[in-house]
């Protein structure tokens, strides 16, 4: 597939050589930004991180590596804000289990256990999504090909998303009715629905290979991309509800340099959703100087291309965004190109504004890794954390001085409904409001607190008033009716 050829083709393009919440219990100066590589991946623990971090009820940060462990199948690690990594699990290519080569990042559900996919193997070679205790142990949830000829889908890449139904989604490549791959609905208990067939439409212009996790707009539909396939055979952006209902929303256009005036091609990030309603990315390649974009799409699917990659000499500013982008507390977007930067060609760390202002904030030197490629994660305690690819990957922290604050594992729940919030220093709490309404909570550790969203709870920013300060959510918490 065209994933593996641009999985293997990255390691020869480079890659080896209190503005928006209510923060203001936190008046301090902020220090200066702080670049620190924390760890380095040494084979046995994992090799070759692809997908990003996720912060979990524990403190910990939590992802998988594409290759190392045992076996060489890759694994899953932990490793705390610090810095201290440790082996969680180790996949095994050669064991009917829970599959190998894991592409993408973790999700930790709401019942606490973690959930992905490997692209291979499972109990029927077709790739497998996976539920894993924190203790570590780890079982095959479904094993795809399960159906003659694949048409349950094959090699899922991408990760899984919990939707607010208690279900996962998620795509996978290849396999499915018309082998361009599937959209599918995964119950708790393992149960799989095939919601969207791809290359249902003649030469695939509905797309073709979908490869990067789903995300669920507040609209509750959910939104993703393919690789290929489309009107002009670059991959789509496309919507689509629970029950199956498809849309085509943006065709990316053709890889030249000034192709279509600076259009984008090929989103191998997942996009996420801005606090503004828009969805934000990255196109791998394309635009002005071919070599990648940052771009914003309206939930109607009219796209706008806010930066062009290679727009300095040298492309000391970057190129190859292989990631997405997180949205931090300070409003502003943050992302890694793979490639580019001002010490050869490692790659970078960017801020970029909503309004595509970009500032490169570090790039790597080889030294302290190289080839970024999982989007950053802010952790709650205000600091940027990820990973490079290679030689074997790194962890690394940037600390820009934004203050700590809370976040629910979930970004929307009913009222009645128990909301974990995750954070630091949460012993002794005294106050939980959402909106503003009280709720009742239990502090289960220092990192969580399970609150029940009041039944007077209204969207909003959700307050943890602890002894050190006032920690406020983001992002904001949406009540569903």
């Amino acid at each position: 597939m065209k994933r593996l050829a641009y999985y293997s083709g990255i390691r020869k393009l480079g890659i080896t050589a209190c503005a928006l919440l209510a923060l203001c219990a936190f008046t301090t100066m902020a220090p200066a930004q702080t670049f620190t590589s924390l760890d380095t991946f040494n084979g046995m623990n994992g090799e070759n991180p692809y997908g990003a971090l996720i912060q979990a009820t524990n403190g910990e940060l939590y992802g998988t590596s594409e290759a190392g462990g045992a076996d060489n199948g890759g694994t899953v690690f932990k490793v705390s804000p610090s810095g201290t990594m440790a082996l969680v699990y180790t996949f095994c290519p050669s064991c009917a289990t829970t599959g190998f080569d894991a592409y993408s990042g973790l999700i930790q559900a709401t019942n606490g256990d973690f959930y992905g996919t490997t692209e291979y193997s499972g109990t029927n070679d077709g790739g497998a999504v996976y539920q894993l205790s924190p203790a570590g142990t780890g079982t095959t949830l479904y094993g795809f090909c399960m159906q003659t000829d694949c048409l349950d889908g094959q090699a899922p890449i991408g990760g899984v998303v919990q939707g607010t139904d208690g279900n996962f989604y998620g795509t996978t490549s290849r396999g499915g009715l018309n082998r361009g791959g599937t959209v599918f609905q995964l119950t708790p208990t393992g149960i799989l629905t095939t919601l969207y067939n791809f290359c249902a439409q003649p030469d695939c212009t509905d797309g073709e290979a979908p490869t990067v996790s789903l995300v669920q707009g507040s609209d509750g539909n959910f939104y993703g991309t393919t690789e290929s396939g489309g009107i002009n055979g670059y991959g789509i952006i496309f919507k689509i509800t629970s029950t199956g209902t498809f849309t085509s929303l943006y065709s990316f256009s053709c890889p030249l340099v000034g192709c279509g005036g600076g259009s984008n091609t090929s989103a191998y990030g997942a996009l996420i959703q801005a606090t503004n309603g828009d969805f934000y990315g990255t196109a791998y390649a394309g635009g002005k100087n071919g070599a990648g974009t940052v771009f914003r799409m309206t939930p109607s699917g009219v796209v706008k291309t806010l930066y062009n990659f290679c727009a300095q000499t040298g492309c000391t500013d970057g190129a190859n965004p292989a990631g997405g982008l997180v949205q931090a507390t300070d409003g502003n977007f943050y992302g890694t190109t793979q490639n580019g930067g001002a010490n050869g060609n490692f790659g970078t760390i960017f801020k970029i504004t909503a309004a595509g202002t970009l500032t490169t904030l570090h790039s790597f030197a080889g030294s302290d890794g190289s080839g970024p490629i999982g989007a950053p994660l802010q952790d709650t305690n205000g600091s940027l954390y990820g990973t490079t690819e290679t030689p074997e990957g790194t962890v690394w922290r940037l600390s820009l001085g934004l203050h700590p604050f809370v976040k629910t594992q979930t970004p929307s729940g009913a009222p009645g409904t128990v909301v974990k919030i995750l954070g630091s220093s949460l012993t002794g709490a005294t106050s939980v409001t959402f909106n503003g309404a009280a709720a009742s909570f239990k502090v289960v550790s220092g990192t969580e607190i399970a609150a029940t969203v009041p039944s007077d709870a209204t969207s909003g920013t959700v307050q943890v008033v602890t002894p050190t300060g006032t920690l406020s959510s983001y992002p904001p918490f949406q009540v569903l009716p």
